[in-house]
């Protein structure tokens, strides 16, 4: 409004704008703070971790942890609009277009976690599913071991077809991992995969009881679908690549970040690495 004053009368202004004299002239006395300047710098290098960004709780977190601010989650969501930075929010898309379902070509299982995905420390239930990725070079699958318990992603495989080696890579990494005398509980779907006897047989060796949801019921497996959700928001969402090996050495970089440096609400904070290192100290 200063900046029309000159050219109009500070009464018509006001008169349009229905703000009160008095008004206009303690907004001019006492101009409007940036809220938190000491924080913004910490809080634009957090949010740019993701390729898309993240959200005040996760950059609230990381300021509390990293940095020792005591700030509230509002006071971030409100840094953040005055700085510009807006995380996209998540939608319904046509991501979970890969299906592995074949009939029953193999062993299948009951359903034992039941939509019960609570656990009250890593290496007690676990999830695993196949996810696509289109780009310019063609397909790539993602097929992770995701820790309910943590929030980790304990093992992967990235690879451009979803077959029975895709599977056997991501139990060489898994298998070795599990603590002695644990017996986790591992869901899937009733993916041709997981029916198969190699599979089966490797989990069994390991001392995994394993889970399959209903068939046509993506709720009974929510929770792996639910880490989908948010990898292709923040990782995958209005990016492309030109071929796999790139995408899969910043896929492989990103899940080291969601272990290492994202912070979840429901571990008060922590990320899973350091709640799976304070839970097995604490056993």
């Amino acid at each position: 409004m200063s900046e029309l004053s000159g050219r109009f009368a500070l009464s018509d202004l006001l008169e349009c704008a229905g703000l009160a004299r008095s008004t206009y002239y303690y907004a001019l006395a006492h101009p409007k703070k940036p809220t938190r300047p000491e924080l913004r710098d910490a809080a634009r290098e957090i949010f740019s971790r993701t390729p898309n960004g993240c959200g005040h709780r996760q950059i609230a977190m990381c300021l509390r942890a990293e940095r020792g601010a005591v700030v509230a989650d509002k006071t971030v969501l409100k840094m953040m609009g005055e700085m510009g930075l807006r995380c996209g929010i998540r939608r319904e898309t046509d991501y979970h277009r890969y299906n592995s379902y074949k009939g029953v070509v193999g062993e299948t299982f009951e359903n034992v976690i039941g939509r019960d995905f609570a656990a009250d420390g890593p290496w007690q239930k676990m999830g695993t599913d196949v996810t696509e990725f289109k780009c310019s070079f063609g397909k790539a699958y993602l097929a992770p071991a995701y820790d309910f318990g943590s929030g980790e992603i304990a093992a992967w495989s990235i690879s451009e077809s979803p077959n029975m080696a895709q599977q056997d890579e991501m139990l060489d990494m898994l298998v070795p991992l599990v603590p002695a005398g644990a017996h986790p509980v591992m869901q899937s779907d009733m993916g041709w995969q997981y029916q198969s006897a190699r599979y089966v047989e490797r989990l069994r060796g390991a001392g995994f009881v394993q889970s399959m949801s209903r068939k046509g019921n993506c709720l009974d497996n929510a929770c792996t679908e639910g880490l989908f959700g948010h990898m292709k928001d923040e990782f995958f969402r209005g990016r492309d690549w030109d071929d796999f090996e790139s995408f899969k050495a910043d896929l492989e970089a990103y899940i080291v970040h969601w272990n290492t440096r994202r912070r979840q609400k429901r571990l008060k904070g922590l990320t899973p690495e350091e709640f799976r290192n304070q839970s097995l100290m604490a056993a």
